[in-house]
């Protein structure tokens, strides 16, 4: 196993399949000079060129364009929406083009393409820059939305993603780069539509992705020092959801904790919460709690962003609250 940081898995992943597939190349708003908004694409552009790895003009709609062309005649893009609060330039290219293309051509035609973007706070860069808006591309059938929050995870899932032969949505938390997780130094893929049980335990089932994962751990760890033993879930794939490994918890513990930094209204914790109720209400001990951001526009002030943001302490007191 090495150390790698979140970045740099990314970065080795992109490494490994462009080396793999001469099809692969990567697309985006400064992606190849510069290398990345949060440096993921360092390197690439002096190890595999400037034809395959583009610097594109500053939008959405063109990048997302281009790269679902390419995809339907034989290549495998990558292309990076830089921030998700501006993938709705591009929505029309993804929802009414990527996801459907396959289905209204009977499957004669495959689109293999792969939507990087970095969503989430935590740096301060208010309204414009700092939104978790995963669930719009949930609702969307055709489409598959993944949301790591591990370098192991980010790894195996985007490898995968890129073989995929499908859209697929690859939201990145712009604070995980710089954590940092162990890697095989063997190559290895992680299997879309999986969720992984971070945590085992028997008395709560908290779910949580992306950075919100980190903090249910955190939270989990002093839980555990009151008494409360939390099993930590981490669904990985928001669409298709791993319904079946949340039951099996849910079957054993019998209380359920959602934790997710976007907004609490129509966000991904009222499908899963539905999902559960769906698939087993008899098991449930206790009413669902979701742990969610506030339905504010983020504020740019770092006490007003925290508050507006669910934290360690937030996720402690709901835990505490259902498991009495």
């Amino acid at each position: 196993m090495k150390q790698l940081f979140y970045w740099q898995a990314i970065n080795e992943a992109l490494e490994e399949e462009m080396k793999r597939d001469p099809n692969v190349f990567v697309m985006g708003e400064d992606v190849a000079i510069y290398g990345g908004a949060y440096g993921v694409t360092r390197g690439l552009m002096e190890k595999f060129g400037e034809e395959r790895v583009r610097d594109t003009a500053i939008s959405e709609a063109a990048i997302a364009g281009a790269g679902l062309g390419a995809a339907v005649t034989g290549m495998r893009p990558v292309i990076e929406i830089m921030y998700i609060d501006f993938i709705s330039i591009a929505l029309d290219q993804i929802y009414n083009q990527m996801a459907k293309i396959r289905y209204m051509f009977g499957g004669k035609t495959k689109v293999p393409i792969v939507v990087r973007t970095q969503g989430g706070p935590g740096r301060t860069l208010g309204a414009h820059h700092s939104q978790s808006l995963e669930s719009w591309l949930v609702h969307v059938p055709g489409l598959k939305v993944v949301m790591p929050a591990t370098p192991y995870d980010a790894k195996g899932l985007l490898k995968s993603a890129i073989r995929e032969d499908n859209p697929v949505i690859f939201i990145e938390h712009k604070m995980l780069y710089g954590t940092k997780g162990e890697i095989p130094e063997e190559e290895y893929t992680l299997p879309i539509g999986k969720a992984s049980i971070k945590r085992e335990g028997s008395d709560v089932t908290i779910i949580a992705y992306s950075m919100a994962l980190l903090k249910a751990l955190k939270a989990a760890e002093q839980l555990q020092k009151g008494g409360i033993n939390c099993e930590v879930i981490d669904p990985l794939t928001l669409l298709p959801l791993d319904i079946a490994t949340i039951m099996e918890s849910v079957k054993k513990t019998h209380k359920v904790v959602i934790v997710h930094e976007a907004c609490k209204t129509g966000g991904t914790g009222a499908e899963i919460g539905m999902q559960i109720i769906e698939n087993g209400f008899d098991y449930l001990d206790a009413p669902i709690k979701r742990v969610c951001g506030a339905d504010v526009p983020m504020p740019k002030a770092p006490n007003l962003e925290k508050l507006a943001v669910p934290q360690v302490e937030d996720i402690i007191k709901v835990t505490k609250e259902l498991c009495e």
